[in-house]
């Protein structure tokens, strides 16, 4: 069958109709497949009506609280042949106005919390022509959610695999967000096709508008599961869930798996029926997935690699390595291939730390209305990611950091991943973040900020004694800052420049 995303919310609907489609744990309220497709179906003949052609954008704009209705909506836009913007609901209206612009959206499917946000932002956006919102009574210019589509019937643009799919912004932690655009024929991990149906779900908390997000909506039906949705990751809260609902497959960022295994039930919890435990999104120190597979011995626990630019490359570990491959994100599915590089673009060996560059033949994407960017990022068919990673003799991957995160002191080059590594190792430590500021005489120096476990003492002296034997002098951070959490853009990851514009310690 096709891989358009539409056409597996219509095998499921056609021969699960009654089964929960999705979840949302937080409150029980759930969405038959059947009912999924009835109301995007409506929803699409409004974009039809309000006469969004095929290949326009329009904005997903609502909260992770409304994950029924994000869905429903997701699903709408593609089957009017539109393109989906998952937009991210924690932007300031200028930010906002500036990722609406840059794609020119020219519609909006807008959330209770979010329609006023839309509406202070619609004025420098011209292109922007209809919204519709599920606040009830809807705002001055906003079409009511419940009113909007007439006539009966399946909506089905021609869609072809080419056409795009998404445009996804990204995450902005080093400059401007960029749109990456997702095409039908690479948006899937998983490929269309009837499933057995098992009853499971598939339970993840993650941002709809974020890579992680957006797979967590198809692939779990795909597989025989239900999706389950926490809209805000609470530990405690996680462990309840897990016992209530009972999911097959698990997914978490590591900031997720590290409040877990500081929390005073996890211990204690009933997690037996996790069967898949899947991390990504963000570098995972060693340690945190060791004392995951330690505490569920019979689950798969798998850190990927993976990042919007990529799409649907990705690496899988199988279960026999975990154990002794700890850190690895696993070997590349074919046609994938992967290399590590130096700054002059040569291949390094074995153990050597460089950038990571993927190829994904005939399904490579591209930055949307930015030429320059993507030649840069892609460069004869190479995908230069700008993470630091290294490949065992076996070819097995391990993401070590962020190129930018490479503090040069002294002329000594450090990954702040290994620093952080050993942090993570310290009794007591729940999470760690290590970055490079300026220094008048070294150029860096090495800063470490540190979040101790719940009713954990840490003290400066004791944590720097513990780095002395496990790292290099150079790589021991001068200074380190106790705080109560790290600060984080919405797909998890560390927002470092914060931590350092914050800092009023001087090193």
């Amino acid at each position: 069958m096709n891989d358009l995303l539409i056409d597996q919310l219509s095998l499921m609907a056609e021969h699960f109709p009654d089964e929960c489609g999705y979840l949302d744990v937080s409150t029980g309220r759930g969405i038959t497949f059947a009912e999924w497709d009835r109301e995007s179906d409506r929803l699409a003949r409004g974009l039809l009506d309000a006469a969004v052609h095929k290949g326009e954008r329009v904005a997903v704009y609502i909260s992770s609280e409304e994950v029924l209705e994000w869905i429903v909506a997701y699903a709408a836009v593609h089957k009017a042949g539109a393109v989906a913007v998952p937009t991210n609901t924690r932007l300031a209206p200028r930010e906002l106005r500036y990722q609406l612009d840059h794609s020119g959206a020219v519609a909006a499917f807008a959330g209770m919390a979010e329609a006023t946000k839309l509406a202070e932002a619609r004025p420098g956006l011209p292109n922007l022509r209809w919204m519709t919102t599920t606040a009830d009574p809807p705002p001055e210019g906003f079409n009511g959610w419940a009113s909007v589509g007439t006539g009966d019937g399946d909506v089905r643009a021609a869609v072809e695999a080419d056409d795009v799919a998404d445009i996804m912004y990204t995450s902005g932690t080093t400059g401007r967000p960029k749109g990456v655009v997702v095409r039908h024929s690479n948006v899937a991990m998983v490929p269309n096709g009837l499933p057995r149906w098992t009853g499971g779900g598939w339970l993840h908390a993650s941002p709809l508008f974020t890579f992680a997000g957006i797979a967590s909506i198809y692939n779990p039906m795909k597989l025989g599961m239900t999706g389950m949705f926490q809209p805000r990751f609470d530990a405690g809260a996680w462990l309840e869930h897990v016992e209530e609902c009972r999911p097959t497959a698990v997914f978490l960022v590591p900031a997720m798996a590290q409040l877990l295994l500081a929390h005073p039930r996890f211990a204690a919890a009933d997690l037996s029926s996790i069967t898949l435990a899947s991390l990504g999104s963000a570098p995972l120190a060693p340690d945190v997935m060791r004392r995951l597979q330690e505490r569920l011995p019979r689950a798969w626990v798998s850190n990927n690699w993976g990042m919007t630019e990529a799409g649907s490359a990705y690496c899988v570990l199988p279960p026999d390595e975990a154990a002794r491959r700890i850190g690895s994100v696993g070997k590349p599915v074919p046609p994938v291939q992967l290399r590590v590089i130096d700054e002059d673009g040569s291949p390094l060996q074995a153990g050597e730390v460089g950038e990571l560059i993927v190829s994904n033949p005939g399904r490579e994407r591209e930055y949307f209305n930015d030429p320059d960017a993507t030649a840069s990022t892609w460069r004869d068919g190479w995908l230069h990611t700008g993470d630091l990673a290294r490949l065992d003799d076996d070819g097995y991957l391990y993401i070590v950091g962020r190129k930018k995160d490479v503090i040069i002191r002294g002329g000594n080059n450090i990954h702040s991943g290994d620093v952080e590594a050993v942090l993570m190792e310290y009794p007591g430590v729940q999470e760690a973040a290590v970055a490079g500021v300026p220094h008048p005489v070294l150029g860096e120096d090495v800063v470490a900020w540190v979040v101790g476990a719940p009713g954990a003492r840490l003290d400066r002296d004791d944590v720097r004694r513990f780095l002395v034997p496990r790292l290099s002098d150079y790589k021991i951070p001068r200074e380190i800052n106790f705080v109560d959490e790290l600060p984080r853009n919405a797909t998890g990851k560390v927002l470092k420049h914060a931590l350092v514009e914050g800092r009023s310690q001087p090193a």
